[in-house]
């Protein structure tokens, strides 16, 4: 079938996606508390996070840059210890009117806000003090300053999302992005962050459906699509259960209310039902969200030969993690480059939960360095949008997918996760480097343009 106009749904949010500690900077002005990332240092292959692009006191630049690529959406993530800086104590006006014109600046060029309220950088009282989400204390305060922010701002922002990337908590990244600092890394523990995460979404999903109704809520995931290596029975079966364990289990509750039978058998034999308080299950059964947001950016593939017996699924993924062979990598970092994937997770999701989506993240991340005269040409980056934007295309012409938006992950420069400025997925360059901030002038890349064209189309124009 030949599809001569776009298939996506007028209004389509079309934009970019950041962390307020990669993008942000200005880490002690404005009454800023410090988090977790603001004290740790830079080493000979990163940044620190004292800077980052400096959007602090730049994102009018930036705002008018995705303004003229024709954004009409920007996922940005407030950053809690800025509007409260123990996490848990007094808020700060100061940073809470920073935000207050920060998207006032978005509304005033056409870009809908969305919000993240979390994004790893945990407050650093709540770290040192609580251990971050291994404590039921944070949900509570985790709690108490979400309330604030809708209450703030939910008069004029429509789109809310809780926790980034939030079956990351299932896995062993739990401990790097909870706020944990000190343990042993237990399973127990791991499951009471998990769940702890898990309460603390559900709870701000309850109170923002009973007292916001104009506003849309959702869970928000980072897929993670595993291939069986082989037709072995084993291997496709360490795939499913990683499939449940690490994607359903959250979808199940962000739509229905209840975790997977499956997680709940596990926990049931290791002797961790215990985790649950009185009144969880039953706040749970509550949830009903308004769409499903997630992360795309490469898919996965299992040995199950690799996977020592007795192992929890939890861990597979570092076990069992093998390079696909019909797979082509990203030349820099080895992210396998799987476009169908993207087409086959929206029509699994649509499938199973019935329910809009909305793509939350999704690029390539590419070292690239500028000479300080000539574009920057990433025909690389072009075709790895293309082909992701045309797998979503056919997701929602050919598999009846309900689709919201698709946002690329920061496509003006930021520092990476691991806070490398080299490692770079934008269509705008921003000039720094890791140990030299330069002049952090933001220059189009090629990449820009044809973005641009993508989007007046609707996507119809790749």
């Amino acid at each position: 079938m030949d599809i001569k106009t776009s298939v996506l749904k007028e209004g389509f949010l079309w934009g970019n996606s950041v962390s307020s500690m990669q993008t942000e900077g200005a880490w002690n002005e404005g009454g800023k508390g410090q988090s977790v990332y603001d004290v740790r240092e830079a080493t000979e292959c990163a940044s620190d996070w004292k800077v980052a692009t400096d959007s602090y006191h730049r994102y009018r630049e930036d705002f008018d840059l995705m303004q003229e690529m024709g954004m009409n959406c920007y996922r940005f993530q407030i950053s809690w210890s800025r509007v409260n800086p123990l996490g848990d104590g007094g808020f700060n006006e100061e940073g809470i009117a920073f935000y207050d014109q920060f998207i006032d600046e978005l509304i005033n060029r056409g870009i809908e806000p969305c919000i993240c309220l979390y994004h790893f950088d945990m407050p650093l009282h709540l770290a040192e003090k609580y251990n971050g989400f291994l404590d039921r204390h944070v949900v509570d305060a985790f709690v108490r300053y979400g309330e604030e922010m809708v209450k703030r701002f939910g008069h004029k922002v429509k789109y809310w999302l809780t926790l980034n990337e939030q079956n990351l908590y299932s896995t062993t990244k739990a401990f790097k992005y909870s706020g944990y600092l000190k343990g042993e890394q237990t399973l127990e523990e791991l499951y009471t962050i998990s769940h702890h995460v898990m309460m603390s979404h559900v709870r701000f999903s309850n109170y923002i459906k009973t007292n916001y109704p104009d506003c849309l809520v959702g869970g928000m995931l980072t897929y993670m699509e595993f291939y069986p290596l082989t037709s072995k029975p084993e291997d496709i079966f360490a795939a499913r259960q990683l499939d449940e364990f690490l994607n359903h289990n959250l979808l199940e509750v962000f739509v229905n209310g209840f975790y997977s039978r499956e997680v709940l058998a596990f926990m049931e034999k290791e002797s961790l039902l215990h985790i649950f308080q009185e009144g969880d299950l039953a706040e749970l059964a509550k949830v009903r969200n308004d769409f499903l947001a997630f992360s795309y950016y490469a898919s996965h593939t299992v040995d199950a030969s690799l996977i020592p017996d007795n192992t929890p699924v939890n861990y597979y993924w570092e076990k069992g993690y093998v390079k696909n062979p019909y797979l082509e990598a990203s030349k820099d970092w080895g992210w396998q480059i799987d476009a169908l994937g993207l087409r086959n997770i929206l029509a699994k999701m649509s499938n199973r939960y019935k329910m809009p989506l909305f793509i939350n993240e999704n690029g390539i991340g590419v070292k690239e360095y500028w000479d300080g005269v000539n574009e920057i040409q990433d025909d690389y980056r072009i075709d790895y949008h293309k082909n992701h934007i045309q797998a979503m295309k056919d997701a929602v012409a050919f598999d009846g997918v309900d689709l919201i938006g698709y946002l690329g992950w920061g496509l003006i420069d930021i520092l990476s996760s691991q806070g490398d400025m080299t490692k770079r997925y934008g269509m705008v360059y921003v000039n720094r480097e890791n140990h030299d901030l330069k002049d952090l002038r933001r220059i189009p890349k090629k990449s820009f343009y044809w973005m641009r064209n993508t989007i007046e189309s609707n996507g119809e124009e790749l």
